[in-house]
């Protein structure tokens, strides 16, 4: 099945439902009112996660109040590089340099992300969304939700169409999975149809834990994400 962008849509899972089933974790709930939505993007490294927030500030930034806090182990790379695509005005955006594997300061010890949260809230004054990107991980990396609301995750066609089969909790569950660089496919011999039925399998195929892809060097399916993010807001967006 392709749908209008000409982008696998996932296909039915198999009977016998996910094969891979991640340690059991506290669901997502209901959206905060008294806070902005805090968004989680993870995945493993060179997956697109940056490209997809970059992308994600061009579309939603004149449409709600939005900040964004970036981790990587021991620079400030992610951060400049929004700063430098001009994608947000650069008081918006926090670097987090977590001095550890990345995956430790999301969902073990995330004291450095929730100051950066708490500090541009007290800085900026109420917003509406806070993307917080990981540093690049692998398919173990997941959020704890005592940090973000909702999480993203982001793989990628580069690394072949075994990936969505291969499972781990951001594959699995995730609230948004993102398959990125479809542009790859053919280049490395990648079945996006096998890809998009994989990932359905892996997820169950829950309306509420949809699968998206894009090619984010085009924004290709940017805008799709995007929708999904307005989605997850409480109420109706505000311009910042």
């Amino acid at each position: 099945m392709v749908d209008g962008v000409g982008l696998p849509s996932p296909s039915s899972a198999t009977e016998s439902g996910p094969r891979w089933q991640s340690p059991p974790g506290t669901p997502a709930g209901p959206p905060p009112t008294d806070r902005a939505l805090r968004v989680g993007v993870g995945g493993p490294v060179g997956s697109g996660k940056t490209a997809l927030v970059a992308a994600l500030c061009r579309v939603l930034a004149g449409r709600v109040r939005l900040a964004v806090v970036t981790n990587d182990i021991y620079t400030t790379e992610d951060a400049d590089f929004l700063r430098a695509a001009g994608v947000l005005d650069p008081v918006r955006i926090r670097a987090v340099e977590t001095g550890c594997c990345p995956h430790t300061a999301i969902r073990d010890d995330i004291t450095a992300n929730l100051d950066a949260v708490e500090d541009l809230e007290a800085e900026l004054g109420r917003l509406d969304l806070i993307l917080v990107e990981s540093g690049g991980d692998n398919l173990t990396a997941t959020f704890s939700y005592g940090l973000i609301d909702r999480q993203i995750f982001v793989i990628d066609v580069a690394g072949g169409d075994k990936v969505p089969r291969k499972g781990g909790p951001g594959v699995a569950n995730s609230d948004l999975l993102v398959i990125n660089k479809t542009d790859l496919a053919p280049l490395v011999g990648a079945d996006l149809e096998v890809m998009a039925r994989d990932a359905a399998a892996m997820r169950g195929e829950r309306a509420d834990r949809p699968v998206l892809f894009t090619n984010l060097r085009s924004d290709t399916g940017a805008a799709d994400v995007a929708d999904w993010v307005l989605a997850q807001l409480p109420s109706p967006a505000h311009p910042r």
